[in-house]
């Protein structure tokens, strides 16, 4: 029964990493400001988030809060990365995540990686740094590399700590601490955007539409699921299935404006991908460890 909910849960988190990759190209696509996306962004996110999950509109404890802001801040530099840096680097950099979650969860969690967790990480830190080190030119779609990149540092980081978090509240207060946390996170990086927002431009009918898919679904739909899954995986798996996203970020960037990371950057999002699909496979090889 454990596996059974363990593998609904990998599903569940895959296809949250494929909501969380449209992402990079909806946000460039958008014809606003940084913050202004990231304020109507989180905006139709906490409305969608307060329409799926009614446990989420009460109960906002301290921990909630807390956890909250860092998740704000997380959606804040994601969009600010993705208008000044690449998609590729942006998403590559920002998933620095699984390195941070191994000192997180062991001392938060008491979830300490196996062996074959750190060979894993490995390669996917070689990858990473090389995604950092790759050649650096302002485009259109990317005026601004180096600022963007340390946008997306600074987003890997309070990245860790909400996958972190969210496995905590998952293990102390069921699901819907995770659901509280995403839902008053949205809330917060509207308001906290907004000042800077404003005024806020009319924007094209596209726009709109764009902005209200990344609320609804890109963000809402995907949290719904990863709520509900995060508390049979540990959190260091769960940022491991997460790094599907990085893997198809960049991709539907290039499909779209061919805007394309140099080639430093597309060897590290190769072996990133690599590295996940063989350690998923060899994860499903194995007995699963039950997730007390």
């Amino acid at each position: 029964m454990k596996g059974s909910r363990t593998r609904r849960a990998w599903r569940d988190i895959l296809v949250t990493a494929a909501l969380f990759s449209t992402g990079g190209v909806a946000i460039k696509s958008i014809h606003m400001a940084g913050m202004q996306i990231a304020c109507l962004r989180s905006g139709f996110a906490a409305l969608a988030l307060l329409l799926f999950l009614p446990s989420a509109r009460r109960g906002w404890t301290k921990s909630v809060w807390l956890l909250a802001l860092a998740y704000a801040g997380t959606l804040a530099c994601f969009v600010m990365a993705n208008k000044l840096t690449t998609s590729a680097n942006a998403i590559f950099l920002q998933n620095t995540t699984p390195i941070y979650i191994l000192v997180l969860g062991a001392v938060f969690l008491r979830e300490y990686p196996r062996r074959t967790d750190f060979l894993f990480l490995m390669p996917v830190s070689a990858g990473l740094l090389m995604c950092f080190f790759a050649e650096q030119r302002a485009v259109a779609t990317a005026p601004n590399p180096p600022l963007g990149n340390l946008f997306a540092l600074v987003s890997g980081l309070l990245y860790a700590i909400v996958i972190t978090g969210f496995r905590w509240q998952a293990r102390s207060g069921g699901q819907s601490a995770g659901a509280k946390t995403a839902t008053l996170g949205n809330i917060l990086a509207c308001l906290l955007a907004l000042p800077f927002a404003l005024p806020l431009a009319p924007g094209r009918p596209l726009d709109w539409a764009i902005l209200a898919y990344l609320g609804i679904f890109q963000i809402g739909f995907a949290y719904v699921l990863l709520t509900r899954a995060i508390g049979n995986v540990s959190a260091f798996e769960a940022s491991l299935l997460l790094l599907l996203e990085p893997t198809l970020n960049p991709i539907w960037t290039w499909l779209v404006y061919r805007e394309r990371p140099g080639n430093l950057a597309i060897a590290g999002g190769i072996l990133i991908l690599v590295s996940t699909t063989v350690w998923t496979w060899w994860n499903t090889r194995r007995p699963l460890l039950p997730v007390e």
